[in-house]
């Protein structure tokens, strides 16, 4: 399909590498730039789904572009530019080989485990007589590992520590900058109405040593919402929450036997579903960034992306 990016295969001037991730393919330019761009991919338990969702990639790029650009008094961030709807480009890092987690509310994988009857996730408890979705006390940070392929498993400080995956001084600022960022999204979801469920982040290290914030933040790809104006009733009645996340996927494939599992198909993605997939998108845009969603020019997307990117470079 023309109108959605699947994947890219672009030779640009000083390219040296090639990496695609679960959703961006990431282009490596001369010494130390990043041309990331943010695919219509879509994936889950860590599979990627056979079917693009039109504008997701334009959705996940301008979210993460504006959060990047409103957290950067905290932290440092890779971001330089972004010359196309679906395309950023950066400083490259040296990534650390954990995603920093951070869960405000007991929902998706936590409960998972905490209604099998677990009470500690990546070595840190979890209190007694919770149900599913309510907020935990204070919020928990719970590091994974990070896999190029395959699931990204659960880890504890201590064993990051133990096995030298991060330095203890860097692992304390990764906890630090971490909570910040939560602190921040979750107060500009609250203006909007949202509530920021949990997210995960990413750093790394420039080439001056300097700890960097990489990738995304704040996308439903990478995070959680809950509608705060329903939160608490539906808490009350035992109701679900509606989520502006990917967790409606997650429960649309689980519903039709899908959980990444060896011998499962991932099922049949009708026209009809892919558009409802968009649609869940571009409302999370319009709801988290406060302005209406500009769908950009997509009769040839790849060519447009290209040569924005041919542009800029």
């Amino acid at each position: 399909m023309k109108n959605t990016i699947l994947k890219t295969e672009f030779n640009f001037p000083g390219q040296n590498n090639l990496y695609k991730g679960k959703v961006r393919d990431v282009y490596s330019i001369d010494e130390d730039k990043l041309v990331m761009i943010a695919t219509d991919r879509i994936s889950a338990f860590d599979c990627v789904l056979p079917r693009g969702i039109p504008y997701k990639g334009q959705v996940l790029n301008q979210i993460a572009s504006s959060f990047l650009k409103a957290t950067s008094d905290i932290v440092p961030n890779w971001l330089e530019a972004t010359p196309d709807p679906s395309v950023s480009v950066g400083k490259r890092c040296e990534p650390f080989k954990v995603e920093m987690v951070i869960r405000g509310y007991l929902t998706g994988h936590a409960w998972r485990e905490y209604r099998d009857g677990k009470r500690m996730i990546c070595g840190v408890p979890m209190p007694d007589g919770m149900k599913e979705n309510d907020k935990f006390p204070s919020p928990l940070i719970t590091p994974t590992t990070k896999a190029d392929i395959g699931h990204d498993e659960d880890i504890t400080r201590e064993e990051i520590l133990a096995q030298g995956i991060v330095e203890e001084k860097d692992y304390i600022m990764l906890e630090n900058y971490t909570k910040e960022l939560f602190d921040r999204g979750s107060n500009m979801a609250d203006e909007r109405g949202l509530i920021l469920v949990d997210t995960k982040y990413e750093f790394g290290k420039d080439k001056d040593g300097v700890i960097t914030l990489i990738d995304e933040i704040h996308t439903p790809d990478s995070s959680r919402y809950f509608y705060k104006e329903s939160y608490q009733e539906n808490q009350d009645n035992g109701e679900k929450q509606k989520q502006l996340s990917k967790e409606f996927v997650r429960q649309w494939l689980i519903e039709n036997g899908f959980q990444g599992k060896d011998g499962q198909d991932i099922p049949f993605m009708s026209d009809d579903f892919v558009n409802s997939v968009s649609e869940r998108y571009i409302e999370l845009y319009e709801y988290i960034t406060g302005v209406d969603f500009i769908k950009e020019e997509v009769d040839d997307v790849i060519k447009r992306v290209e040569n924005n990117i041919l542009s800029y470079l």
